[in-house]
């Protein structure tokens, strides 16, 4: 994708939440670190822009909740930080780049559920590269990549890369 296509997706994506939440009077997005946060921030804007009135957006620093942590050592304690508005209630998107195993998804969700608790959590990803390794699914899905698994999709924007497109990179081991 390029920076346009980006754009132009982000635009529909915006106009898809806004649609399926009955406007954005009750609506949070929330960016899972690292790209899920310039992303949330983007459409934040955009549907304030649709809306007239501002969105609010989270971070998710999910670290501490990956399941690919060292098995060998105690878990360590996590206190959830500033996630930038209170969930408890609220219609919330979380939002990332590139859905694959949905492993990311599930830490999101325990941390975010160390938060509050929402009345309703809705999944949006950039790009859905299929191979899900537990149930999840995308609620809004920018585009959906069929891949192998000797490849990698790589997502860069211009907050965090200094560049803006997508690719699919064959993996090198």
């Amino acid at each position: 994708m390029s920076a346009s296509e980006i754009e132009r997706t982000l635009v529909r994506l915006a106009h898809e939440i806004i649609e399926k939440n009955n406007g954005s009077a009750n609506l949070g997005l929330v960016g899972v670190q690292r790209r899920g946060v310039p992303l949330a921030q983007r459409l934040a804007s955009l549907i304030g822009n649709i809306e007239k009135h501002p969105v609010d957006i989270g971070t998710l620093d999910i670290s501490f909740y990956r399941d690919d942590l060292s098995t060998k050592d105690i878990r360590p304690v996590v206190n959830p930080g500033d996630l930038g508005f209170d969930v408890n209630g609220r219609d919330v998107v979380l939002v990332d780049d590139v859905l694959y195993t949905g492993r990311t998804v599930r830490a999101a969700l325990d941390a975010l559920f160390d938060h509050g608790r929402p009345r309703r959590v809705q999944l949006l990803a950039l790009i859905d590269r299929g191979h899900r390794e537990l149930p999840i699914e995308a609620t809004f899905v920018g585009r959906t990549v069929q891949t192998s698994s000797g490849e990698i999709i790589e997502v860069k924007l211009r907050e965090i890369d200094k560049d803006e497109q997508v690719l699919i990179v064959e993996r090198v081991d």
